[in-house]
This record gives structure tokens, sequence and C-alpha cells, in this order.
């Protein structure tokens, strides 16, 4: 299963990139509307994407009451980015969402990603709060992601995604002045692939929960690789800002990968590397 990672689409503005997956995932949703940081938000670097967005967004009322109906009308099977600052605001928004495929909660925001318990405190709210498919959403910024997993697990989460971004900083190249408005952001792309790689294999080690892996997905090969390490599904990230078409084309590289390797589908190839087993190349 191909997604988008959270807040790298707006499926709106380009629907034919949304359909093209196999669920779409919308960026996160707060209580309140919140405007996001000063501008500069985003910066290219030669090893990535910095951005500092902020978690803008229209607030929950005005996602629930025109967002999401808009986007249900497109005929994407849809996944809502919930998160907040408190166990209570993320169940409060839970309890409100119905009719989706999943939700996936950003336990990234700040003094969240670092505390296991904290990350558990909301789970188990928002697990108390609806029926739905919960994923946690983490950040790779923490001493033992496995510990985190864990706890997540225990409160009730359906599946984890890995990982979030991380932070990052980018001077202009005259002025040697923070090129972000923030001055720092969350580092997304190519440089983060072996991040996200080492952040699934723990996880895949430590819980026996589906995993969307995501970081620096540009090709099929990326793909395979996350499965290999114990993903079940994959995210794309920065790779839609520049190639809309990314979901079709992955998707082709993917099968040419599963072939030379001899692998029927991808779901044989979902925690290979954990297996020791050599594998014949075509």
């Amino acid at each position: 299963m191909i997604l988008n990672a959270s807040g790298c689409l707006d499926a709106l503005t380009a629907p034919g990139v949304a359909r093209s997956l196999d669920a779409f995932v919308t960026k996160t949703v707060t209580p309140l509307p919140r405007a996001g940081n000063p501008p500069v938000r985003i910066a290219e670097t030669d090893v990535g994407m910095l951005n500092s967005i902020g978690l803008a967004n229209p607030g929950r009322e005005r996602f629930l009451g025109e967002t999401l109906p808009r986007l249900r009308a497109l005929g994407v099977p849809l996944w809502v980015s919930v998160g907040g600052f408190a166990a209570h605001e993320y169940a409060e928004t839970c309890a409100a969402i119905e009719d989706v495929e999943a939700v996936e909660l950003n336990l990234s925001c700040p003094n969240v990603d670092d505390a296991p318990e904290m990350a558990a405190e909301i789970v188990a709210a928002c697990r108390a709060a609806t029926a739905l498919p919960l994923y946690a959403k983490l950040s790779p910024a923490t001493w033992d992601l496995a510990e985190v997993a864990r706890a997540v697990a225990d409160a009730g989460a359906d599946g984890l995604s890995l990982v979030n971004t991380i932070r990052g900083l980018a001077l202009d190249e005259r002025s040697l002045r923070p090129r972000l408005g923030p001055a720092v952001g969350g580092l997304s792309g190519p440089a983060l692939k072996p991040v996200a790689l080492a952040a699934v294999w723990a996880c895949h080690r430590a819980v026996r929960l589906p995993i969307v892996g995501m970081g620096g997905v540009q090709t099929g090969r990326d793909v395979l690789e996350l499965f290999a390490v114990g993903a079940t599904a994959v995210a794309l990230g920065t790779v839609l800002f520049a190639d809309p078409d990314a979901p079709t084309r992955i998707r082709s590289e993917l099968a040419d990968e599963l072939a030379r390797l001899s692998l029927a589908s991808p779901s044989e190839a979902v925690g290979i590397a954990h297996a020791g087993a050599a594998l014949s190349v075509s």
C-alpha cells in the first residue's frame, strides 16, 4: 500500500495524484485553527528539504464541516492526521471523526515525542474515544524508539507511522543567517532514509504492529528496503513536490525490483532483512 506523508500533498488541488495513491492522509488537524509559523517556511538543501509549517490548519470544526466532505467526494480512502497539545485534545478530535479508514496520531509535536509515557497517554485517550484504527506517528529523535513503540502498542495503537522529520537548520549563503523564519525546521528527503530504515527495523523487532514506513522514499528500491526492514506500507513525502507521477513510477520500479529478486509480491519482502536468508537475483 502506498500513501502520502501527511502535509506533502493537497488532494483538493491535485486530485489526480491523490487518486493514484491507495489512501490519502490529510494534513494534521488541531482543535483550534493555527496560522502556522512565520515565513520563510520551506528551504531546499543539498540533502533534502527543510520545512517549518507549524501545523497550519483551519481547525477541527472547519475541517469536519468543510474540508472532510470535499475530500470524501474524491473517492479515495482517507486517513485523518490528528494533532494537539494534550491527550484530551487528541481524543476529542478522534471522537468527532467518522467513516474514514484510519486516524494517524501525530505524536511528534513539541513536548510529545520525548516521553514514551506521554505518547502512551495520548494513544490510550484516543483508544477510549474511537473504534477507528489508530496509527501512532513517531519521531526518530528519541533515544529508544522501540520503547516508545512498545508503550503506544500497549496503550492500544493499531499501527505505527515511521518516521516524522528530524530537526535541521540551513544558513543563507551570503548573510549566514537561518534561511527559515523560525530558524529550525524538519528535515525530509533522501537524508532521512537511513534514519527511517533504522527506526522501522527497531520497531519491527519490538512490536508486532503494521508499520507505514516513510522518509526519503524516491524509488521503488527505497520502498523495497522499507518493506525488508519491516514496513507493511509506505508513504511518499518530499518526492511528491518534484514528481507528481511518483506513485505510478514507484509502483512500476517496485515490481521490477521484486521480479529481479524472484519475489512474487511485496508481502514476501516484509521483514526479510531480519531473516538472514540469501535471495536469488534474476
